[in-house]
């Protein structure tokens, strides 16, 4: 039987529905103007009212991947010919690609930054949702003396804000030279990452019925063989759901890769302002790099959306 909505509920749902797509707008709206501006000629980029229209063009992702410098003369015809075609576009706009003494391009440090930012990211993500769930299955399985003291203890690493240890923690790690490393910033996102992971995880292994494993155990199963068996299996959305959150945090983590990172381990958000150009400050260029470092996080999200969305409501319906 149909359930019965009076004409009030009906306009209280619809007035709900128009105020979530409001709210969802306002949220887009930021992405969709760097988007926008990855794509736009550099006069465009910061007009008032901004510009809708326009024609796309890639001179900012060209812009991003080299090195430039102000133009003190045009090119010849001559050079203009003869240069590459993503070359022309940055003399068309009043500069020109740094080449070395062999005549070859030198490439900007956007490359090498993005790949720290996924080695980093990708690495802490895998240790801090491995040892976590390790963790979580034993606070969820054994009896452990303490467990809601060191539950909260685990917690309590979150609470302080991270900046607030990034000068002792930039002291300590110049002393052991771990300053400037790709696992200098591994450990410390696993560290800040491992809380969440703990408790998180341990949420999603509770609602995974002992009775499961027990009978593993009576079919002759050891114990690790029923954990990564039984367990892993069933978990598999809780494990999604953390990781997509955790390796979100470290991909978008700036002060720390901010204060522990010159230029060999350094990621791209701290690399991505100093783009600033040659002269007046170039948005499309802060722009593209921003909108290439978006699309990591989207994809790896998009690619575990259905795990996600499993995992947020694990346990909901068990009971």
């Amino acid at each position: 039987m149909a359930a019965v909505t009076t004409s009030t509920e009906r306009g209280l749902n619809r007035l709900a529905i128009v105020a979530v797509l409001v709210v969802t707008m306002i949220f887009l709206a930021p992405i969709y103007w760097i988007a926008s501006t990855a794509f736009k000629p550099r006069n465009l980029a910061t007009t008032i009212p901004p510009t809708v229209m326009f024609t796309p063009e890639i001179s900012p992702f060209v812009k991003l991947f080299t090195k430039r410098s102000q133009l003190r003369a045009p090119p010849s015809a001559e050079e203009y010919e003869a240069a590459p075609w993503w070359e022309r576009l940055v003399f068309d706009g009043g500069e020109k690609v740094v080449r070395s003494g062999r005549g070859e391009v030198q490439w900007s440090g956007y490359p090498s930054r993005f790949m720290n930012s996924l080695i980093i990211a990708i690495s802490s993500t895998v240790l801090a949702v491995g040892m976590g769930t390790l963790t979580a299955y034993g606070f969820s399985r054994f009896k452990v003396k303490g467990e809601g003291d060191l539950l909260f203890f685990i917690l309590s690493t979150r609470m302080l804000p991270p900046v607030v240890v990034a000068i002792p923690m930039f002291l300590m790690y110049r002393a052991v030279g771990l300053n400037d490393t790709h696992w200098g910033l591994i450990i410390l996102y696993t560290a800040f990452n491992l809380s969440f992971s703990v408790w998180l995880m341990k949420g999603f292994i509770d609602e995974i019925p002992k009775e499961y494993e027990e009978a593993a155990l009576v079919d002759g199963y050891t114990r690790m063989e029923a954990f990564f068996k039984i367990v892993l299996p069933e978990a598999a959305t809780g494990i999604a759901a953390t990781a997509v959150f955790c390796f979100i945090t470290a991909w978008n983590e700036y002060a720390f890769a901010l204060i522990m990172t010159n230029r060999r381990a350094q990621t791209a958000p701290p690399f991505i302002p100093s783009q600033v150009g040659s002269g007046l400050p170039d948005w499309t260029v802060i722009a593209a790099g921003t909108f290439l470092f978006l699309l990591p996080v989207a994809i790896f999200t998009f690619l575990l959306r259905n795990h996600l969305l499993r995992g947020m409501s694990f346990g909901a319906i068990r009971k």
